[in-house]
């Protein structure tokens, strides 16, 4: 299976207690904690009540395979009737008399029946037959008024059951326990994968507020240099004043919007770091850097990735084999079944129980049973229908997720090239327009240019870097998509689940 190689969970993790995360965390309070994308999945999904909750039910379902692959092994049992008493009267035919009498009877049983039973698998395959070997002990008392007549029984047998022509219980049992194990490993790690994709979103939120408080004070810093010069300019030529009055203005309202996206920022920590489960006083980090690695992405090697990888696409290929075996099942009802009975062992039957093992005989029996379905005004053949048109449909459900996923990934990659680029451009943009910026501030203390050029060009550099954030986040909303549809890492060139080491753990 596939399982094994794709899933994906925090072993590591899970299995650290919350107050050794503690101690990690609020060792060297001084020092903030750098928050990067793998920092926060780890913090995340340690103590996450939602991927616990996952892990109980990956942990039922194995335990119900567990117990479907022990009903292929051998299974002892012992039934003891120890007392059976019956005195009572019953109508009975004398074939004497060729009448019905009243008979009572009065009977006294002990009896112990010990069975081995092992289902019969031929080369790893259930047959759905089934060999035991068998002991059977009764003491059987009959009293007539004072007189009591006492027989002691014992047979030893080997006994074989072969259900014919009729669906293997056995083998669809253990395979339905199989299939219910892999959609709840599938679902566990879907859902962690998901949870990773809102850390991600967390992560560049944090990351764009950090750009944001980055880009108000560098706006700052470029009206006071603007002051500068319009002081230069103001003490030259005093009817200029008022354009220093204005720049204060700009500044100030600068310096407020500084302000909101520092508040914006702390409010974001402190929100991330709830989530996260960390101490409110623990400082954070984290970078503010917009610069994004081109990544080059085949289509088709991504189509390829969403169909080996993904748990949608498995988990409508499970639902296929499910009908299947639905549709395997509903053919066997009512329809032509045969049953065959065998049994071969040695019986004594004698007054004295120390005669039990002497000179036992043969014994045996021979038992063929089978139904013939004669009319049923078609029941049977309606049923097998409809669920032939549920396994249809599950086949096309199967192609059309195919074409969906298809479809979204070649758009999701023109679209984040088309956002790397973009972001590239504005990178570089947004570095040209700073550079403008003092160019322009120089020119307009040299009386080159005026007041409204100067606003200008404070401005381009704004709209830049509001660009530029646009772009960015186009791009990361964009990869995230990509990787959630593929469960493929393509920044770090390997699967979701191998690269955040994450399975589902095994109780001990």
């Amino acid at each position: 299976m596939q399982l094994k190689t794709t899933l994906v969970m925090v072993a590591a993790l899970l299995a650290a207690p919350v107050a050794s995360r503690a101690q990690v965390i609020t060792s060297g309070t001084d020092a903030p904690v750098e928050l990067t994308l793998d920092r926060m999945v780890e913090l995340g999904l340690r103590d996450s009540y939602r991927v616990r909750h996952l892990q109980l039910e990956v942990e039922r379902t194995r335990s119900l395979l567990s117990a479907e692959r022990a009903g292929l092994k051998s299974r002892v049992s012992l039934n003891i009737s120890a007392p059976q008493f019956q005195k009572i009267s019953d109508n009975k035919w004398n074939s004497t008399l060729q009448r019905n009498e009243l008979v009572r009877e009065d009977t006294r049983r002990f009896q112990a029946e010990m069975s081995v039973r092992q289902p019969v698998i031929l080369f790893g395959y259930p047959t759905n037959g089934v060999l035991s070997l068998n002991n059977r002990v009764y003491r059987y008392t009959q009293a007539d008024g004072d007189e009591k007549d006492t027989t002691f029984y014992n047979r030893y047998f080997i006994a074989y059951n072969q259900p014919l022509f009729q669906p293997n219980e056995m083998k669809n049992d253990l395979e339905a326990a199989e299939l219910n194990l892999q959609k709840a490993e599938l679902r566990y790690a879907s859902d962690v994968v998901a949870a990773i994709d809102d850390y991600a979103s967390d992560y560049v939120d944090l990351v764009t507020d950090a750009f944001r408080v980055e880009r108000a004070g560098e706006f700052s810093r470029d009206l006071v240099m603007a002051m500068d010069a319009v002081r230069e300019v103001v003490e030259a030529n005093p009817t200029r004043a008022g354009d220093l009055d204005l720049l204060r203005v700009e500044l100030a309202n600068a310096r407020e919007a500084e302000s909101q996206s520092a508040n914006n920022l702390r409010n974001r920590e402190q929100t991330i770091k709830q989530r996260l489960q960390m101490p409110a006083a623990t400082p954070v980090t984290v970078k503010a850097g917009l610069e994004v690695a081109p990544i080059a992405i085949d289509p088709s090697e991504a189509i390829r990735l969403a169909s080996s990888l993904t748990p949608r696409i498995r988990q409508l290929t499970i639902a296929t084999r499910e009908n299947e075996i639905r549709l395997d099942e509903t053919r066997g009802e009512n329809a032509f079944r045969m049953n065959l009975g065998l049994t071969y062992g040695r019986e004594v039957q004698d007054p004295r129980f120390q005669n039990l093992w002497s000179e036992p005989r043969n014994s045996y029996t021979v038992e063929v049973t089978a139904t013939v379905p004669i009319w049923d005004w078609g029941q049977r053949q309606h049923r097998i229908q409809a669920q032939q048109f549920s396994l249809d449909r599950a086949h096309l459900s199967q192609q059309q997720a195919l074409s969906e996923i298809e479809t979204e990934i070649r758009n999701l990659v023109n679209s984040l090239n088309d956002y790397s680029r973009r972001t590239q451009t504005m990178v570089d943009t947004l570095r040209l327009a700073h550079e403008l910026t003092e160019t322009t501030v120089s020119r307009y203390r040299a009386g080159e240019v005026g007041l409204s050029d100067l606003m200008q060009a404070l401005s381009r550099e704004s709209t830049t870097a509001n660009n530029l954030l646009n772009a960015y986040r186009g791009y990361q909303q964009t990869l995230r998509r990509l990787k959630e549809v593929t469960f493929f890492d393509f920044e770090a060139g390997q699967p979701i689940v191998e690269r955040f080491k994450i399975t589902p753990v095994r109780s001990q």
